[in-house]
C-alpha cells in the first residue's frame, strides 16, 4: 500500500502545486495587490475565488482536489511526526 500512497502523494503534490501557482497567476492578472494578498496573507486566495469564480473556480478546485489526494496518499504511507517526516509537511497543502 504504499507505493499507491506515494503515487497518491506524489499526483496530489503535483496538482495542488498547477492549482496554486494558476490561481496566483489569475489574481496578478486582475491586480498587484491581489496577487500579493493571495501569496502573503491566509485565507485572501479563498476570498479571491469566491469573489472571482469564473475565473478562478477551477484552478481552486484543482488545488483542493490536489490537496486531499496528497493528504490520502499521506495517510496510505504511513507518513507521520513518527516516522521522521514534520507534521506541518504533512497538512501543509
Amino acid at each position: 500500500m504504499t507505493v499507491v500512497g506515494y503515487i497518491l502523494l506524489v499526483i496530489g503534490l503535483l496538482l495542488a502545486l498547477y492549482g496554486g501557482i494558476s490561481l496566483l497567476i489569475i489574481a496578478f492578472r486582475k491586480s498587484i495587490l491581489w496577487g500579493l494578498g493571495c501569496l502573503f496573507v491566509p485565507f485572501v486566495s479563498l476570498v479571491f475565488a469566491i469573489m472571482n469564480w469564473d475565473e478562478a473556480g477551477r484552478p481552486f478546485l484543482i488545488s483542493v482536489g490536489g490537496s486531499i489526494l496528497y493528504g490520502i496518499g499521506a495517510s496510505l504511507a504511513g507518513l507521520t511526526v513518527a516516522s521522521g517526516v514534520p507534521a506541518g509537511m504533512i497538512l501543509f497543502f
